[in-house]
Parts: C-alpha cells; structure tokens; sequence
C-alpha cells in the first residue's frame, strides 16, 4: 500500500525498538515523519538510517524529554509552527522503571512518562489532528493491563513500589484514556485506539536502570522478546490499513482486535482518571 507523500506521522519513542521499526516502515509508505526523542545524537543517527534503508528523507526531528511536561509543551508548540495538521500520532514512548523515581514535575516516573506524557501531547496536538477528516492517534498499551487496577488512593505508587505493578497501571491508564478520548472524539473522523504490540527485544527496561537487576532483566526481555520490526508490523497496519478508517475505540494484540480487561471498560474509571490527569497536567 502507497500512502499520499503529504500525510504527517508524529511517533515517540522512535530511535530504538519498535518506535524505530515503525517509523521505517512508515517511512516506505512515503510518510513524512516526524520523530521526538531525549537524545539528538540518536535521534539524527535514526534519521539517517531510515533515510538510507527507505529513500524518504522527508524525516523531522524535534527534542523533548516526554517525562516532563514543559518539554512536552514547548515540543508541541515548535510541531504547530513548523505543521498546519497532523494525520497520525503515535504515543510508542515508554519504560518499565525499576526503583521508585519522580520526574522533573515531582510525578512518579512511569506515570508520568508512559501515561501522562500520551495525555498532555495528545491534548497539545489535538487541533492539528482534527484539520483532517481521518486522523488517527494509536496508543502503544502492554497485555500487561490485563492484570492491572488504578489505584486511586497511591496513584503514585509512594506506599509501596513495585515496578511491574506501576508499569501494569500505566498500560491501563493508557487504554482508559484511550476509550475515553475515543467517545469524546466521537464524529469528528478521527479514531484513537490502543495496541499491545507484542513482546518485543527493545530497550524498554535496559535505557532506564541500569545495575546488575536491570541488565540480568533487559537480557531476559531481550532473549525472549520477537524482533521489533515483526510486532511494528501491527502499529503500522493499525496506522495505514483502510479498513481501519472508521474503526475506533478498539484494543488490539497485534492485529488483531480483542478485548480488554474488563476492568478497563467501567467509564467511571475512565472519569476518574481523565480528572485526575487535566490536574496533574495544569
């Protein structure tokens, strides 16, 4: 499938693991990319690789650490005076944070970054993506969901850090904003839905702990994980597949569309944790 030269793509996460995979195979759908990344040096070596593995030089890139939300704003400010809309976004940005950790906004570090950091650009990007008849926002989530409650009372897991129970939250937190902003967006032609990927070789745990726990970790995930470019292959059908035109509101493994927990459709909770994030993010 060839898609028209001038459809924009913004992606997170996109210099290493499945970000990356993505952006190449969007790039040889002849996108124009746009890529933001913490590191300029990775984000300009991934440029140059997806220009000399696709052909498409039509790549931007734009610096912001996605764990804070002045970056996040200013980013989204310097994305509205280079663009006049957006027809794809994809928040891939994400790590599983070992140690409790708070980011430069005093917010516990996984939430900030794997849920708050979707919520804020999205609402910072929301006008360009509705200049289009049929954008789409995609939400990178985890089947680690599946497992997963919100808890309202320690929403920052301070009482008691467990890593893998506040990265379980945050791929939750992604697919109830995910619904939410699905029924609010509502007619306007532009779909929001969430993907687990896969299990994939990355450096989602590796980039962000570092010490003998996070290595013997990020080895195990790599061992076992599939190669990113296998499971971008879902994140890029859900990007560019017509079928999916109008299909909106929907949770994926790959590319196929199932169900979430249940737990995840209780549109309270959905409420809940829309409030909370507009205040977190004032």
């Amino acid at each position: 499938m060839t898609i028209n030269a001038t459809q924009i793509c913004v992606i997170t996460g996109a210099t290493s693991g499945i970000g990356k995979a993505t952006a190449i195979q969007l790039a040889k759908l002849n996108l124009e990319l746009v890529l933001i990344g913490r590191n300029s040096t990775k984000l300009e070596y991934t440029k140059q690789v997806i220009a000399k593995k696709t052909g498409n030089e039509n790549i931007h890139l734009f610096l912001a650490d996605l764990s804070s939300q002045k970056d996040i704003i200013k980013v989204s400010s310097n994305i509205k005076k280079k663009y006049t809309y957006i027809d794809i976004l994809i928040n891939n940005a994400g790590a599983i944070v070992l140690t409790h950790k708070k980011s430069i906004d005093g917010i516990e570090l996984t939430f900030a970054l794997n849920h708050l950091s979707y919520f804020l650009l999205t609402s910072c990007l929301l006008d360009l993506l509705k200049l289009k008849n049929h954008a789409r926002i995609i939400n990178v989530s985890s089947i680690a969901h599946k497992s997963a409650i919100i808890d309202f009372n320690d929403i920052q897991n301070e009482k008691k850090y467990k890593p893998f129970k506040a990265y379980g939250q945050s791929k939750l937190a992604n697919i109830l904003f995910t619904y939410s902003l699905a029924k609010q967006l509502y007619g306007t032609g532009i779909t929001v839905n969430a993907i687990h990927p896969g299990l994939i070789s990355s450096n989602l745990i590796r980039n962000n702990n570092p010490g003998l726990g996070g290595r013997f970790l990020a080895y195990m995930h790599h061992l076992i994980g599939k190669r990113p470019e296998i499971a971008a292959n879902a994140i890029t059908h859900l990007a560019s597949s017509p079928d999916l035109i109008n299909v909106s509101g929907k949770y994926f493994e790959g590319s196929i569309q199932i169900p979430s927990s249940e737990y995840s459709y209780n549109q309270g909770i959905w409420q809940k944790l829309w409030n909370i994030s507009t205040n977190f993010t004032k």
